[in-house]
Protein backbone atom coordinates (compact mmCIF):
# COMPACT_ATOMS: atom_id res chain seq x y z
CA UNK A 1 0.00 0.00 0.00
CA UNK A 2 1.75 3.62 -0.68
CA UNK A 3 2.43 5.06 2.44
CA UNK A 4 4.33 8.68 2.69
CA UNK A 5 7.23 8.34 1.18
CA UNK A 6 5.27 6.65 -1.90
CA UNK A 7 2.81 9.55 -1.90
CA UNK A 8 5.54 12.22 -1.36
CA UNK A 9 6.97 10.70 -4.66
CA UNK A 10 3.61 10.79 -6.04
CA UNK A 11 3.52 14.52 -5.06
CA UNK A 12 7.17 15.06 -6.93
CA UNK A 13 5.48 13.82 -9.90
CA UNK A 14 2.47 15.86 -10.07
CA UNK A 15 4.70 18.60 -9.62
CA UNK A 16 7.15 18.38 -12.26
CA UNK A 17 4.13 17.06 -15.10
CA UNK A 18 0.41 19.02 -14.03
CA UNK A 19 0.57 22.10 -12.32
CA UNK A 20 -0.91 24.73 -13.85
CA UNK A 21 -2.23 22.83 -16.96
CA UNK A 22 -5.79 24.14 -17.63
CA UNK A 23 -8.34 21.37 -17.31
CA UNK A 24 -10.62 21.44 -20.30
CA UNK A 25 -12.65 17.82 -19.93
CA UNK A 26 -13.13 15.13 -17.23
CA UNK A 27 -13.49 12.34 -19.58
CA UNK A 28 -13.57 9.41 -16.95
CA UNK A 29 -14.29 9.17 -13.39
CA UNK A 30 -15.20 5.90 -11.46
CA UNK A 31 -17.90 6.89 -8.84
CA UNK A 32 -16.89 4.16 -6.58
CA UNK A 33 -13.54 6.05 -5.67
CA UNK A 34 -15.92 9.18 -5.14
CA UNK A 35 -16.20 10.20 -1.70
CA UNK A 36 -19.26 12.23 -0.82
CA UNK A 37 -19.10 13.35 -4.76
CA UNK A 38 -21.18 12.97 -7.08
CA UNK A 39 -19.39 13.05 -11.05
CA UNK A 40 -21.47 16.21 -12.00
CA UNK A 41 -19.97 17.99 -9.39
CA UNK A 42 -16.23 16.64 -9.49
CA UNK A 43 -16.40 18.25 -13.24
CA UNK A 44 -18.09 21.44 -12.72
CA UNK A 45 -14.92 21.48 -9.79
CA UNK A 46 -12.85 20.51 -12.40
CA UNK A 47 -13.09 21.80 -15.59
CA UNK A 48 -11.54 25.46 -16.58
CA UNK A 49 -9.40 24.75 -13.78
CA UNK A 50 -5.91 24.30 -13.04
CA UNK A 51 -3.66 23.02 -9.86
CA UNK A 52 -1.28 26.05 -8.54
CA UNK A 53 0.35 23.61 -6.40
CA UNK A 54 0.26 20.80 -4.36
CA UNK A 55 0.63 19.51 -0.60
CA UNK A 56 1.02 16.02 0.94
CA UNK A 57 0.12 15.35 4.43
CA UNK A 58 0.32 11.79 5.73
CA UNK A 59 -0.62 9.42 2.93
CA UNK A 60 -3.05 12.22 1.00
CA UNK A 61 -2.08 14.23 -1.50
CA UNK A 62 -3.95 17.49 -2.00
CA UNK A 63 -3.70 19.33 -5.54
CA UNK A 64 -5.09 22.75 -5.08
CA UNK A 65 -6.56 25.06 -7.46
CA UNK A 66 -5.78 28.26 -8.55
CA UNK A 67 -9.10 30.04 -7.15
CA UNK A 68 -10.37 27.74 -4.25
CA UNK A 69 -10.78 24.12 -3.42
CA UNK A 70 -8.43 20.87 -3.32
CA UNK A 71 -9.09 18.00 -5.18
CA UNK A 72 -7.54 14.91 -2.47
CA UNK A 73 -6.46 12.26 -3.58
CA UNK A 74 -5.68 8.72 -1.32
CA UNK A 75 -3.93 6.06 -3.13
CA UNK A 76 -5.04 2.47 -1.66
CA UNK A 77 -3.19 -0.70 -2.18
CA UNK A 78 -2.41 0.28 -6.04
CA UNK A 79 -2.90 4.00 -7.07
CA UNK A 80 -0.67 6.25 -8.84
CA UNK A 81 -0.80 9.22 -11.46
CA UNK A 82 0.68 9.30 -14.69
CA UNK A 83 0.53 12.38 -17.08
CA UNK A 84 0.97 11.21 -21.39
CA UNK A 85 -0.17 12.94 -24.20
CA UNK A 86 -1.64 10.52 -25.99
CA UNK A 87 -4.76 8.65 -25.30
CA UNK A 88 -4.07 5.44 -26.34
CA UNK A 89 -1.31 5.44 -23.83
CA UNK A 90 -3.41 5.53 -20.76
CA UNK A 91 -2.27 3.37 -18.17
CA UNK A 92 -4.65 0.00 -17.69
CA UNK A 93 -6.73 0.67 -14.74
CA UNK A 94 -7.81 4.48 -15.18
CA UNK A 95 -10.36 5.73 -12.93
CA UNK A 96 -10.44 9.62 -13.08
CA UNK A 97 -8.81 11.03 -16.48
CA UNK A 98 -8.96 14.90 -17.19
CA UNK A 99 -7.79 16.20 -19.98
CA UNK A 100 -5.51 19.80 -20.07
CA UNK A 101 -5.58 22.55 -22.78
CA UNK A 102 -2.52 21.53 -24.69
CA UNK A 103 -3.64 17.90 -25.41
CA UNK A 104 -1.90 16.56 -22.56
CA UNK A 105 -4.00 13.76 -19.95
CA UNK A 106 -3.86 13.29 -16.05
CA UNK A 107 -4.78 10.02 -14.98
CA UNK A 108 -5.70 8.25 -11.73
CA UNK A 109 -4.67 4.77 -11.81
CA UNK A 110 -5.81 2.05 -9.19
CA UNK A 111 -6.44 -1.69 -10.22
CA UNK A 112 -7.66 -2.70 -6.62
CA UNK A 113 -10.17 0.29 -6.90
CA UNK A 114 -9.45 1.02 -3.24
CA UNK A 115 -8.10 4.74 -3.12
CA UNK A 116 -10.49 7.57 -2.69
CA UNK A 117 -10.98 10.67 -4.83
CA UNK A 118 -12.30 14.10 -3.28
CA UNK A 119 -13.09 17.89 -2.88
CA UNK A 120 -12.31 19.81 0.18
CA UNK A 121 -12.56 23.48 0.41
CA UNK A 122 -8.91 23.70 1.95
CA UNK A 123 -6.90 20.48 3.12
CA UNK A 124 -7.01 21.43 7.12
CA UNK A 125 -11.13 21.29 6.55
CA UNK A 126 -10.15 17.75 5.33
CA UNK A 127 -7.54 16.67 7.91
CA UNK A 128 -9.66 18.16 10.49
CA UNK A 129 -12.74 16.17 9.17
CA UNK A 130 -10.55 12.78 9.11
CA UNK A 131 -9.11 13.10 12.17
CA UNK A 132 -5.67 12.90 11.12
CA UNK A 133 -2.93 13.31 13.61
CA UNK A 134 0.37 15.20 12.33
CA UNK A 135 2.05 14.14 9.57
CA UNK A 136 5.02 11.60 10.40
CA UNK A 137 7.66 13.30 7.92
CA UNK A 138 7.31 16.57 9.41
CA UNK A 139 7.02 15.96 13.16
CA UNK A 140 9.54 13.31 13.39
CA UNK A 141 11.91 16.14 12.64
CA UNK A 142 11.07 17.83 15.85
CA UNK A 143 12.09 15.14 18.59
CA UNK A 144 10.31 16.98 21.47
CA UNK A 145 7.05 17.81 19.72
CA UNK A 146 7.20 13.92 18.38
CA UNK A 147 7.89 12.68 22.00
CA UNK A 148 4.60 14.96 23.53
CA UNK A 149 2.50 14.03 20.80
CA UNK A 150 3.18 9.65 21.34
CA UNK A 151 3.50 9.52 24.71
CA UNK A 152 0.95 8.18 27.38
CA UNK A 153 -0.82 6.02 24.50
CA UNK A 154 -1.65 2.24 25.38
CA UNK A 155 -1.00 -0.75 23.43
CA UNK A 156 1.69 -1.85 20.81
CA UNK A 157 4.38 0.19 19.11
CA UNK A 158 3.47 -0.58 16.13
CA UNK A 159 -0.25 0.11 16.82
CA UNK A 160 0.65 3.53 17.74
CA UNK A 161 2.97 3.81 14.80
CA UNK A 162 0.37 3.23 12.15
CA UNK A 163 -2.63 5.15 13.78
CA UNK A 164 -3.68 7.78 11.82
CA UNK A 165 -5.49 9.48 14.43
CA UNK A 166 -1.83 10.21 16.09
CA UNK A 167 0.79 10.56 13.66
CA UNK A 168 -0.58 10.20 9.79
CA UNK A 169 1.57 8.44 7.17
CA UNK A 170 3.01 5.40 8.52
CA UNK A 171 1.72 2.21 7.12
CA UNK A 172 2.27 -1.73 7.80
CA UNK A 173 5.78 -1.34 5.97
CA UNK A 174 7.30 1.33 7.58
CA UNK A 175 6.59 0.66 10.86
CA UNK A 176 8.39 -2.91 10.35
CA UNK A 177 11.52 -1.48 8.96
CA UNK A 178 11.24 1.90 11.64
CA UNK A 179 11.24 -1.10 14.50
CA UNK A 180 13.41 -3.32 12.66
CA UNK A 181 16.33 -0.89 12.53
CA UNK A 182 15.40 0.56 16.35
CA UNK A 183 15.76 -3.28 17.90
CA UNK A 184 12.72 -2.93 19.22
CA UNK A 185 9.52 -5.72 18.71
CA UNK A 186 6.52 -4.52 17.36
CA UNK A 187 4.95 -5.99 20.36
CA UNK A 188 6.82 -3.53 22.97
CA UNK A 189 4.20 -1.68 24.70
CA UNK A 190 4.36 2.20 23.80
CA UNK A 191 3.47 3.09 27.42
CA UNK A 192 6.73 2.01 28.72
CA UNK A 193 9.11 4.74 26.21
CA UNK A 194 10.24 7.60 28.13
CA UNK A 195 10.46 10.69 26.52
CA UNK A 196 14.60 9.82 25.63
CA UNK A 197 13.49 6.78 23.93
CA UNK A 198 10.93 8.52 21.88
CA UNK A 199 12.93 11.02 20.68
CA UNK A 200 15.34 8.29 19.35
CA UNK A 201 12.21 6.76 17.51
CA UNK A 202 11.67 10.57 16.29
CA UNK A 203 15.40 10.31 14.64
CA UNK A 204 14.79 7.12 13.17
CA UNK A 205 11.47 7.89 12.30
CA UNK A 206 13.04 10.60 10.24
CA UNK A 207 15.76 9.39 9.03
CA UNK A 208 13.62 6.14 7.73
CA UNK A 209 11.41 8.40 5.73
CA UNK A 210 13.82 10.67 4.43
CA UNK A 211 15.87 7.45 2.94
CA UNK A 212 13.01 6.12 1.27
CA UNK A 213 11.72 9.25 -0.39
CA UNK A 214 15.71 10.02 -1.34
CA UNK A 215 15.67 6.21 -2.82
CA UNK A 216 12.56 6.84 -4.62
CA UNK A 217 10.41 4.67 -2.47
CA UNK A 218 12.15 1.66 -4.12
CA UNK A 219 12.52 2.38 -7.01
CA UNK A 220 16.67 3.28 -6.96
CA UNK A 221 17.40 0.01 -4.51
CA UNK A 222 16.95 -0.04 -0.45
CA UNK A 223 19.95 -0.14 1.70
CA UNK A 224 21.14 -3.13 2.45
CA UNK A 225 20.77 -3.10 6.12
CA UNK A 226 17.17 -2.52 6.31
CA UNK A 227 14.49 -5.20 6.41
CA UNK A 228 12.35 -4.42 3.21
CA UNK A 229 14.72 -6.03 0.78
CA UNK A 230 13.89 -9.44 3.52
CA UNK A 231 10.75 -8.86 4.87
CA UNK A 232 9.90 -12.34 4.57
CA UNK A 233 9.68 -15.75 7.01
CA UNK A 234 12.88 -17.17 7.08
CA UNK A 235 14.92 -14.96 5.79
CA UNK A 236 18.22 -14.13 7.09
CA UNK A 237 18.62 -11.14 9.15
CA UNK A 238 20.90 -8.29 7.64
CA UNK A 239 22.18 -7.27 10.88
CA UNK A 240 22.18 -10.03 12.94
CA UNK A 241 22.72 -13.43 12.53
CA UNK A 242 19.11 -13.87 13.48
CA UNK A 243 16.01 -15.20 10.90
CA UNK A 244 13.15 -12.90 9.86
CA UNK A 245 10.07 -14.21 11.18
CA UNK A 246 6.04 -13.38 11.04
CA UNK A 247 3.80 -12.66 13.20
CA UNK A 248 0.00 -11.36 13.39
CA UNK A 249 -0.47 -8.03 15.44
CA UNK A 250 -3.56 -5.83 15.21
CA UNK A 251 -4.48 -8.29 12.01
CA UNK A 252 -2.13 -7.73 9.96
CA UNK A 253 1.21 -9.17 9.06
CA UNK A 254 4.25 -7.90 11.27
CA UNK A 255 7.89 -8.99 10.59
CA UNK A 256 10.59 -9.21 12.22
CA UNK A 257 14.44 -10.35 13.61
CA UNK A 258 13.60 -12.20 17.24
CA UNK A 259 17.31 -11.86 17.36
CA UNK A 260 17.74 -8.06 17.47
CA UNK A 261 14.29 -6.61 17.94
CA UNK A 262 13.25 -7.07 21.96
Amino acid sequence: MPELPDVQIFKQYFDATALHRKIVDVLDCDPKLLADLSQQKLSRRLKGKAFSETRRHGKYLFGRFENKGVLVMHFGMTGFLRVFKEKEKAPEHVRLLLQFKDGYYFAYDSKRRLGKIAISETMEDFIAEKGLGPDALELSDDGARFAEQLKGHRGSIKGLLMNQEVLAGIGNIYADEILFLIGWHPKKKAGDLNEQELKRLAAKTHHILETAIDRGAGEKGWPASWLLPRREAGRSCPRCSGTIQRITLAGRGSYYCPDHQA
